[in-house]
């Protein structure tokens, strides 16, 4: 793993927060690029890997480190215009302490260096900023740092799988000389220029 210690998730926290408090009410019901997904789900799912990946960055190991992502639908919790920028915010502190990314922790119940840990959470907000942005018609430009981080994990990720596909699933490819983020959402089994199925 290259470019990861000690990456500032403030700037792509931030980001995520501030699409979140965009989203309108009638928009939860809407699609997203995870198929599984839909807004409502996928605020619901930040919401919890927000407070799983700042207890896993304090080594705080319990519950909301032990539960594995898909094993139930993401519930939105009813304060989430407040909690989930709260929440982001605690995560991104949380990382800035050299010490989270030391050491092992846990995170979606698999046990794993901090350093590997906090490459998971550049990329879920990353990947997971795109989806929320493209689902409800932001704009997104992620945060470099946190982006580079992003790519190289999903690249390091879809190498190791050794059969073209990544830990989302198969990776859609991209050319080369694609913008980064392009290439970062297509190894992530997400196809760059998803759009919204029309009504």
């Amino acid at each position: 793993m290259t470019d990861t210690t000690a990456v500032d998730l403030g700037p792509q926290a931030r980001l995520v927060a501030r699409l979140a408090r965009e989203v309108p009410d009638a928009a939860l019901a809407g699609r997203t690029p995870c198929p599984e997904y839909t807004v409502r789900d996928l605020l619901g799912h930040l919401s919890g890997l927000a407070v799983a990946f700042r207890d896993a960055a304090r080594k705080d190991l319990g519950p909301t480190t032990a539960t594995a992502p898909g094993t139930t639908t993401p519930s939105l919790p009813a304060d989430w215009r407040e909690g989930l920028p709260r929440a982001l915010g605690e995560m991104a502190e949380a990382w800035r302490e050299p010490a989270a990314w030391t050491g092992m922790t846990r995170a979606g119940g698999v046990d794993l260096p901090g350093e590997i840990a906090g490459a998971v959470a550049a990329d879920e907000l990353v990947i997971h900023g795109w989806d929320l942005a493209r689902a409800t018609g932001q704009e997104y430009a992620p945060d470099r740092a946190a982006l580079r981080v992003s790519h190289a994990f999903l690249l390091q990720a879809a190498e190791d799988e050794g059969r073209g596909g990544g830990i989302f699933g198969a990776v859609v490819p991209v050319p080369d000389d694609a913008p980064l983020l392009d290439r970062a959402v297509g190894l992530s089994g997400r196809d760059p220029h998803w759009t919204p199925p029309t009504p």
